[in-house]
């Protein structure tokens, strides 16, 4: 009985920080991918965390793991922060229409010619081929985690690499 007392308590903060060290660095990686933005990327997977945390518990027991929920987590936060800035870009632009005819646009990086092109692609074709082919999941898998049908990521993905190609000849 005194050795039961005397064992250490695993605690579910514990258990986080786990999960923290093995899969933090491949969802930066996904969520770098979608975003194009490094900080950004590890806001989004920081948050992510954060709203898994209290979900620790109830993952034993479920079928998926959490790689999973995590990289839709992470796919979620990824969409509305695009929604958020789409909006605020919206009201900045009437707000600079009501002073001034100029507009400003986000400046691009300029690195890598590919990267640039990913760049240019619209957060759901950007997502769905991150998804497809740098975590190479299948379209169904893609499907769940962008929480859309089959269909649309085959249409996604297609569109996606049309408007690539295009690019990449352009350059």
């Amino acid at each position: 009985m005194a050795e039961a007392e005397s064992e250490p308590v695993r605690l579910e903060g514990d258990r986080l920080s786990e999960l923290y060290r093995w899969y933090a660095d491949d969802a930066v990686r996904l969520a770098y991918l979608i975003t194009g933005d490094r900080s950004l990327a590890e806001d989004l997977v920081q948050d992510a965390f954060v709203r898994l945390a209290g979900r620790v518990v109830h993952l034993r027991g479920s079928s998926k793991p959490f790689e999973a929920y995590l990289r839709r987590t992470v796919v979620n936060l990824a969409n509305s922060h695009f929604r958020r800035r789409k909006i605020e870009r919206r009201y900045q632009e009437r707000q600079s229409s009501m002073l001034t005819t100029t507009s400003h646009d986000p400046d691009i990086p300029s690195r890598e010619t590919a990267r640039e092109a990913l760049l240019r692609l619209s957060p759901r074709q950007r997502t769905a081929l991150v998804l497809r082919f740098y975590v190479d999941l299948s379209e169904a898998q893609t499907a769940e985690v962008m929480g859309c049908r089959r269909g649309t990521v085959k249409a996604l993905v297609s569109q996606g690499l049309g408007r690539l190609r295009m690019q990449m000849a352009g350059d």
